[in-house]
């Protein structure tokens, strides 16, 4: 038996969060997949199979840190939309009643880190000007090095160091993941080379594997042939796999495919290619971030600190959808409703892992990292919120290696480690007085493995879809959007005997239903899930920037991300911006938003004006017949917006219109994930057609004028097939 603690300040704690990995992705959760480090946290430690967390994002970051409940904090949505104070559950960032695990740390003397994707901050604070309050450094964590919001890209990074923006080293062969533990091992080098005794507490959570699915070509090559059996096959053969390794109970039956989902045999020659070469790069992207959390336990190892060190890793949330049906190498294209054809990525399936594409998987692959669940992320079902929980803690787990069965969620970690260090939340923090802890301790399953447990129930929802748990019972409804919350149809699992939820009990036992129905609305008033909203596409509230329609930037701006850049995509707009060029050899970029998969761009090139806007692989494309003149001009794009997404736009120098274009469809509701820049394309390049990286323009630009006109006032959604419905 281990011995017990003698002393609160004696553990260090690394939580380690993986992003979009499904209840069957790891190795030692049943996967093919190679994953030796990671496993070797589940041999010297404990796995959880009946582990929840919510199904999106920012919720389970805030209930991990917090110990409470999303919609009770403020994050009961993806933070990068702050829907305002009539949604006070859903304003994208940790209620200051709710002081985080590193507030906490720290008041009571431990170093805090934060290393990768934060994601608990409103949209609209993630620019380089803050505000700063919801950012890391202000919610306890002494230094910083990461992405503020959902996403990056695995080779061109929007990077924050502690409250500013940073380039990316300049290294050869970069990729963010590796970075990441770059910079952990260089917080923790100077930690316990100075500091030694002061204990640690680190956050490290990777981008991978959110999409963009990238990663070096090696690691795609390494499972070449895997997947060519296809996807029933390796779903059948995770789940034998998981049977036999004891992750599931042995009486389990898989569920059958998710609705839509084909038969892998109907698919067509060209399907399987492009679908295997998605699942190929998962795969390789999942290892390659095993390798990278293996360097992090070897410097522990060789620092002697992994045997002081408790370390907690899980997923925020099941495997993704957002691939939709048949993948995707352009993430526009999702967030804007938009599916991509087979035909059209399979011109680019050798291409896929690489810097020029953003993909996601099918949700065909989906379902098989939830094995043996149904549906996916953003679903209240388990397929969304059932995920692997691994903790390793020598000082007190008395059998490593072994399983533990007792349901817990994503509020019950903070308190399991505050208990571990006898540490009471505190009731006051910073003269703000503090919400109650919402979770409990699962210390005692370090020891015991057939405590049962603490929990009695736990609240699901999601943009309508919800869900109820209690005492080994559930019961969860598939919310289709539009359709009143009332009348949404509840399903009923018996989950303490039906793990995979695969019999709908609901007819058989309608009182039962009706209870857990009742428990829901009475859990959703007591910690502020109400009111309900099933439009993820609802209109922000912007914060400083709110009711504004011009915007005046300056050359020499950070990088500006898209959640706080203006938005263009609702409105008649301008841009102006007034230059100098002393010689005709000046050029380059004067205003740039977006990437390859989408945005614009307008630059000059060889003494001549160019306008380019990506419609996700689309280009609208205007060159000026005439040369810039030297000296002062003033360069103009005007867009006036027609029927639905289409619009006319005009360019223009001094007044004198050099070219216009019709743009039968534009982007309805975000022009790019990649931010706006003044006087250079940072990052990804929206054009192909710059001569160096970033083509920073050599003339001098004096400021950039966006105005947005008449905005479209209905509202308006893109359905998957493309057809538009007005809501």
């Amino acid at each position: 038996m281990p011995n017990s603690l003698n002393k609160k300040a004696e553990l260090n704690v690394i939580y380690i969060v993986l992003d979009d990995v499904g209840y069957s992705a790891l190795g030692c959760y049943g996967s093919e997949i190679e994953t030796p480090y990671i496993n070797s946290v589940a041999e010297n430690g404990l796995r959880y199979n009946n582990f929840t967390v919510t199904p999106l994002c920012s919720p389970t970051r805030a209930c991990l840190l917090t110990g409470r409940n999303c919609h009770s904090v403020g994050v009961g949505m993806v933070s990068d939309i702050d829907w305002g104070p009539e949604y006070p559950n859903k304003r994208g960032r940790i209620s200051n009643s709710a002081a985080t695990l590193a507030e906490i740390l720290k008041s009571n003397g431990m170093a805090t880190y934060m290393v990768g994707k934060w994601h608990l901050v409103p949209g609209h604070e993630a620019a380089s000007s803050g505000p700063f309050g919801n950012w890391p450094l202000s919610k306890g964590f002494e230094r910083y090095y990461g992405f503020l919001i959902a996403k990056t890209d695995q080779y061109t990074p929007d990077l924050v160091y502690d409250n500013h923006r940073v380039q990316k080293p300049e290294k050869s062969n970069y990729h963010l993941s590796e970075d990441l533990v770059d910079k952990t091992v260089e917080f923790l080098t100077d930690h316990i080379s100075v500091t030694p005794d002061r204990p640690f507490f680190l956050y490290l959570a990777f981008g991978a594997l959110h999409e963009p699915h990238q990663v070096p070509k090696e690691y795609i090559e390494k499972y070449k042939g895997v997947y060519d059996k296809g996807w029933d096959r390796i779903r059948e053969d995770r789940f034998k796999r998981q049977k036999e390794i004891g992750i599931i109970p042995p009486k389990t039956e898989l569920v059958e495919r998710n609705p839509g989902i084909k038969s892998w045999d109907e698919l067509t020659p060209k399907e399987k290619r492009l679908f295997i070469k998605f699942q190929e790069t998962y795969s390789g992207f999942l290892t390659h971030t095993d390798q990278q959390i293996g360097r992090l336990l070897n410097f522990l190892k060789l620092k002697n600190k992994l045997d002081d060190t408790i370390i907690v890793l899980l997923s925020d949330n099941g495997g993704s959808q957002e691939g939709g049906w048949n993948g995707s190498i352009n993430d526009s294209a999702h967030f804007n409703g938009i599916e991509e054809s087979v035909n059209e990525m399979y011109e680019h399936v050798e291409e896929i892992g690489g810097p020029l594409t953003s993909p996601n998987y099918p949700k065909g692959w989906s379902q098989v990292c939830n094995t043996p669940f149904k549906y996916y992320k953003q679903n209240t079902f388990y397929g969304g919120t059932h995920v692997p929980l691994i903790i390793q803690c020598p000082q007190r787990i008395s059998d490593p290696g072994s399983i533990r069965s007792q349901f817990y969620h994503a509020i019950d970690i903070t308190p399991t480690i505050l208990d571990l260090l006898q540490i009471e939340a505190p009731s006051i923090y910073d003269g703000v007085t503090q919400m109650p802890l919402h979770g409990v301790s699962m210390l005692n399953t370090f020891t015991e493995s057939k405590a049962p447990s603490k929990r009695k129930n736990q609240y699901f929802e999601m943009l309508g879809h919800r869900a109820i748990w209690q005492d080994g019972w559930m019961a969860v409804t598939y919310h289709e959007r539009g359709v009143p919350f009332e009348e949404d149809h509840w399903e009923l699992y018996h989950v303490d005997q039906d793990f995979s939820q695969k019999y709908n009990l609901a007819a058989k036992y309608p009182k039962k239903l009706k209870e857990l129905q009742q428990i829901w609305w009475e859990e959703a008033k007591k910690y502020g899930v109400l009111p309900l909203n099933d439009n993820p596409y609802r209109k922000g509230y912007f914060g400083l920037q709110e009711g504004r329609t011009t915007f005046i930037f300056y050359p020499g701006m950070a990088h500006l991300p898209s959640t706080a850049a203006p938005i263009i995509t609702r409105s008649s707009y301008s841009i102006s911006i007034p230059i100098f060029r002393s010689n005709p050899a000046e050029q380059g970029v004067l205003i740039a938003h977006g990437n390859h998969s989408s945005g614009y761009s307008l630059y000059i090139k060889d003494n001549y004006l160019f306008y380019e806007y990506n419609y996700v692989g689309t280009v609208y494309h205007i060159q000026s017949p005439a040369q810039v003149p030297i000296g002062n001009s003033t360069i103009i794009f005007d867009f006036k917006r027609g029927q639905e997404t289409s619009g006319m736009g005009s360019l223009s120098i001094n007044s004198q219109q050099v070219g216009t274009i019709f743009m039968p469809r534009t982007l309805p509701f975000i022009i790019s994930v990649e931010g706006l820049d003044i006087g250079r394309d940072r990052l990804s390049a929206v054009s192909a057609n710059y001569p160096v990286p970033e083509f920073p323009f050599s003339g001098q630009i004096k400021k950039a004028v966006i105005e947005l006109y008449r905005e479209f006032k209905r509202d308006i959604c893109i359905q998957i097939n493309g057809t538009i419905q007005y809501l």
